[in-house]
């Protein structure tokens, strides 16, 4: 789940997206066509993936129900969607730049569409994570394929100003509705409609997309970097398969070492590929400036703590506090509403150059409202508890201006979307060993019901830690030394554009 699944394009990063984007003319024959409908079609597919989220999280106590699914098969049907994200939001922009943003579009909402109908009638576990794969091969060709679709409609400064806070705003809507509308489906007419409620809007946006969005392609695509692409799969799908599998398989079991040691190689073998591909998928040469590597792990580090706790939360509240599907998703609203007044809030915070007090408020909140659930109990009072919420809400409402901040900070022009796209990547991966992480330690002794309150205090003390190593990170990378650091890495990539990674 995107992006979160995370939650893939926050706010502030699809604003950095789109104003660091080259902006390119549209193809031979191709005429723009009522810019704002375009930007409706592509706020729609927004909508669609940040919807999944929320909604999927929310309806996890009735599909373990019906389908009689592990913690295990629990998280798969969320890790399942996030790790296809994540491995491969990289690939889909450069893919859109080859083969046509309009095309890789709209190939992208037929087979989110149809991935989210093969959810709704899934008969077994199996089925719907796979379903859920299929949905995510579609959902990572649809935001960044849409910021570049912006990118080349709102030519003028202050139309695509304008452009940037419509889009914005949609997360926030999403992420509100979500887990009311969510619950409310649940509870009347079941799990399965949360993926049918997909379908009509992906063959509309598919139609109005063929109608009104012109094509357009990068004058020169990258080279794929086929063995990179497929080295990432691999490391991100066998840590993930060991942290999931881990608690049930045991950890000294051949298929849990055998995973992790998977993981490690490829992991090793990817540093390598990228060092001498010419135009690798990754640039490790960003990685030499420390406000870069500080937004990647800050990135990962919130996520894995949003993901987690929105899956953690979800069960909690249906499984240990006995709430109703449409009651649970009300809980929630203060953690989507504190996001949507925050998330401005911090981006304008950032752009007056106060990166470091925005990372250092994101931090604290994570980490205080973590302490207060290190003490969860089935009968927490309640008022305390949405209080929390909404101070969770401020944390990731905040984080996301500055992480995408420190990514680009000092990037030449035309590197600073690349950097943008590997933030947003990990975002993805923390929403992925996020899920993976909490499910595990929280569920690892398939304790559901009253007790489950309790199990998951250690994840909590876990999300602390997150909190804490944000506001380390966030002085970290607004030092003097971070700053140099960053001009330094600048230079190397004026200097080598084009050239391999070193």
């Amino acid at each position: 789940m995107p992006p979160p699944a995370g939650l893939g394009a926050q706010r502030t990063e699809s604003a950095t997206s789109l104003m660091t984007h080259p902006i390119e003319t549209a193809g031979p024959g191709e005429r723009r066509h009522h810019p704002y409908v375009v930007l409706a079609v592509c706020c729609l597919s927004l909508f669609l993936v940040m919807l999944d989220v929320t909604v999927v999280n929310v309806a996890l106590p009735s599909i373990r129900r019906d389908l009689h699914t592990s913690m295990a098969g629990l998280q798969w049907s969320i890790d399942g969607y996030t790790v296809v994200v994540a491995s491969f939001l990289m690939l889909a922009g450069s893919t859109a730049d080859r083969f046509g943003r309009r095309r890789t579009f709209q190939t992208g909402l037929a087979v989110f569409s149809l991935g989210s109908l093969c959810c709704s009638l899934a008969q077994t576990t199996l089925q719907l994570v796979l379903c859920r794969v299929l949905q995510a091969v579609g959902g990572a060709m649809l935001n960044p394929v849409a910021v570049s679709i912006i990118a080349n409609t709102f030519l003028e400064a202050k139309a695509r100003a304008r452009a940037i806070g419509i889009w914005g705003a949609v997360v926030g809507v999403s992420m509100a509705v979500g887990p009311l509308l969510g619950g409310v489906l649940t509870e009347t007419i079941g799990w399965r409609s949360i993926f049918w409620v997909n379908v009509p809007i992906g063959v509309l946006a598919i139609g109005l997309t063929a109608r009104f969005v012109p094509e357009s392609r990068a004058p020169v695509a990258r080279r794929v970097d086929a063995a990179g692409q497929a080295l990432v799969v691999v490391a991100l799908a066998s840590l993930t398969s060991a942290l999931i599998e881990g608690p049930h398989a045991g950890w000294r079991s051949p298929f849990i070492v055998s995973a992790f040691s998977t993981s490690a190689v490829a992991l090793v073998a990817l540093l390598w590929q990228e060092r001498r591909f010419p135009e690798p998928l990754i640039d490790l040469r960003f990685f030499r400036s420390i406000p870069f590597a500080a937004a990647t792990l800050v990135a990962v580090l919130a996520f894995t703590a949003f993901n987690g706790s929105l899956f953690l939360h979800s069960l909690y509240l249906q499984e240990s506090r006995g709430l109703k599907a449409a009651a649970a998703g009300l809980c929630l609203l203060p953690t989507a509403i504190a996001m949507v007044i925050c998330s401005p809030l911090s981006g304008r915070l950032v752009g007056a150059g106060h990166a470091r007090t925005a990372m250092v408020i994101a931090g604290t909140a994570i980490a205080a409202s973590a302490l207060f659930f290190t003490g969860l109990r089935p009968d927490t009072d309640l008022s305390a508890l949405l209080a929390a919420y909404a101070v969770f809400g401020v944390g990731i409402g905040t984080v996301n201006a500055p992480i995408t901040n420190a990514a680009v900070s000092g990037m030449p022009r035309a590197r600073a979307g690349v950097a943008a796209a590997i933030a947003s990547t990990s975002r993805q991966v923390g929403a992925t060993l996020g899920v993976a992480l909490a499910g595990s330690i929280a569920g690892g002794g398939g304790v559901l019901g009253p007790e489950f309150a309790y199990a998951t205090h250690p994840v909590w003390w876990l999300v602390v830690g997150c909190g804490l190593s944000i506001v380390a990170l966030g002085f970290a990378s607004t030092s003097e030394r971070a700053r140099s650091s960053a001009l330094g890495v600048a230079h190397l990539l004026d200097a080598g554009s084009g050239g391999r990674a070193r």
